[in-house]
């Protein structure tokens, strides 16, 4: 008897706890589904980018640039800012190296920085500011240093841009710093908002499981002493009498 009262009032607070949390995801859920994606991406305020087109003539040969970057392990031809350029990733990061005089292109200057910022928008809005940051917001997860452009529009647009790769590696907007708190209330990380397996959603699952598995013994124990016999057993209703003559 104590065992079953001590189980029940387990059961009772572990029910409550996780009605708060429940409630959290139900209404996070909510938020994050009423947000088409790619407006809290940013990218219906973005630029398509140009399939690349080969041009007939001679680039700077590949060999010349792995030797400008020792280490490289992927040399790509694309088109960036309206020319064609190599981009390279390696051991020592990334760079870009125009691909006709093999000249290098990255550590991002702000003149080429601004032209990125500038390609990249096509929302309403001008440029307000371009900062290179070593400390960004926590918005920001990336590599450091970046480049942060901020925008005047309504939604406070704000591009973070690679002075390595020469591409944008965040778009932030007021949508994005809604739905990124939603998120952080739905997956339960409140420091980096990315682990999905962290520690505290792993108490909270297993909270879970012990408050289904209380709510099974509970009910199998009232069954078993007889609480919902009445309800499971209904006596059969008394046969009318059959009319005489």
């Amino acid at each position: 008897m104590e065992a079953r009262r001590a189980i029940q009032t387990m059961h009772r607070w572990l029910g409550l706890i996780l009605a708060a949390q429940v409630l959290l995801w139900m209404t996070s859920g909510v938020v994050m589904s009423w947000f088409p994606i790619g407006k809290v991406r940013g990218e219906t305020a973005a630029a398509i980018e140009a399939p690349l087109s080969l041009a007939a003539t001679s680039y700077f040969p590949p060999g010349g640039v792995a030797a400008a970057f020792p280490g490289a392990t992927e040399i790509r031809l694309k088109t960036w800012l309206g020319r064609t350029v190599y981009s390279v990733k390696g051991e020592a990061g990334a760079a870009l190296f125009d691909a006709e005089t093999g000249e290098r292109l990255t550590p991002l200057p702000e003149a080429l920085a601004k032209k990125v910022a500038a390609a990249d928008f096509r929302g309403e809005g001008d440029l307000k500011r371009l900062v290179l940051m070593n400390n960004p917001p926590a918005e920001y997860r990336g590599p450091t240093p970046v480049w942060r452009a901020d925008f005047t529009d309504a939604d406070k647009t704000r591009l973070y841009i690679s002075p390595q790769t020469g591409e944008v590696a965040a778009r932030r907007n007021r949508v994005w710093r809604l739905y990124d708190f939603f998120w952080m209330l739905h997956i339960m990380d409140y420091d980096e908002r990315e682990n999905f397996n962290n520690p505290l959603i792993r108490a909270f699952a297993l909270t879970g499981f012990l408050f289904a598995l209380s709510g099974v013994f509970l009910v199998v124990t009232r069954i078993a002493g007889g609480r919902y016999k009445a309800d499971i057993v209904r006596p059969k209703p008394a046969p009318r009498p059959s009319g005489g003559g």
